[in-house]
């Protein structure tokens, strides 16, 4: 096991990834430096492994396959994950893995939206976008992330080996960020500086396709880790429009004793059964997703005693 693991994920990244390596070398001297090849057709492996890297290779493209791998072969006290696009400093990488190791962080965010990413960073929509994901989920999750997209975070081994990779392209850090608030994980911000890419280094990241994605994933996070608060607010609307359309019915029939929109009476009946069942089908869901929650502090335990028994073999090994 490793004390600390450096992961960088890499899809032609030419430009930069050997000053990236060897700044994490200098910032981190005593760290294993692992670059994850994501079918890069420049000169970014050559590189890499020039700088002192160790490259491992990840043939399915999407940063979330990349990390599911990273995640599954490594094994580390503390990782910190960094981007090898050369947009991060690293005079902040000690401070990150300190906490993880020392104060129990589970996952430390590197916090650029709170330095220079807005001024930074030359691509507006991009800009908007991360604004508009820490409003939603801070909101919806009610916690106080300060940067949702960053690609430059720490973890500690229990973080990693306990959560399940299910995006295969940028939506990673959206679930990462949701599956650490909904299990309260101890989550920490360090602000980072932000540099915009050095010309020549080009963004994988498409504003609007990726963006919807990413959207979509944070829906289905609230869905599935919230049900009864998704459900409810359905349940909400379904008996709001229900309810909207059967009041001048009921009030012509006070009135009158007639019903002249049958059609529109029956389809109020039906939003108003709809709500009915988004309301059971929420407080099921929730059942589960307590289980869920238990099972999981169940499996926590089980990958902290496995970590301790690698560590304790790893001491006896270097006694003998």
């Amino acid at each position: 096991m490793d004390k600390i693991a450096v992961l960088i994920p890499c899809y032609n990244e030419e430009p930069t990834i050997a000053k990236v390596v060897r700044d994490v070398r200098e910032a981190l001297p005593e760290s294993v430096i692992y670059v994850y090849d994501n079918n890069s057709t420049d000169r970014t492996v050559e590189l890499a492994e020039q700088a002192g890297a160790i490259v491992r290779h990840e043939y399915k493209q999407g940063k979330g396959n990349v990390i599911r791998r990273m995640f599954r072969e490594i094994d580390a006290e503390c990782y910190l994950m960094i981007d090898g696009d050369d947009t991060y400093p690293l005079d902040c990488a000690a401070e990150m893995v300190e906490k993880v190791l020392n104060h129990g962080a589970d996952m430390v965010v590197g916090d650029r939206l709170s330095s220079t990413y807005f001024t930074e960073n030359k691509r507006p929509f991009h800009n908007f976008g991360n604004s508009l994901m820490r409003a939603g989920i801070n909101g919806l999750f009610r916690t106080n992330i300060k940067d949702i997209m960053t690609g430059y975070r720490a973890f500690s081994y229990e973080f990693v080996k306990t959560f399940p990779v299910f995006s295969k392209g940028f939506e990673i850090e959206t679930e990462m960020t949701i599956h650490a608030v909904n299990y309260q994980m101890q989550v920490e911000n360090v602000v980072v500086e932000y540099r915009d890419r050095p010309e020549g280094s080009v963004s994988k990241l498409n504003t609007y396709s990726d963006g919807f994605k990413v959207i979509r994933k944070m829906l289905q996070l609230y869905k599935n880790y919230k049900p009864m608060n998704f459900f409810g607010l359905l349940c909400l609307l379904l008996m709001v429009v229900a309810g909207g359309f059967m009041v001048p019915i009921v009030l012509e029939y006070v009135q009158t004793g007639l019903v002249p929109r049958f059609p529109t009476l029956i389809a109020c009946g039906f939003l108003a059964m709809a709500g009915i069942q988004s309301f059971f089908a929420g407080m099921i869901l929730e059942v589960l997703a307590a289980k869920d929650r238990r099972d999981f502090e169940y499996r926590l335990t089980e990958i902290n005693g496995e970590k301790r028994r690698m560590m304790a073999a790893e001491e006896w090994h270097e006694r003998v």
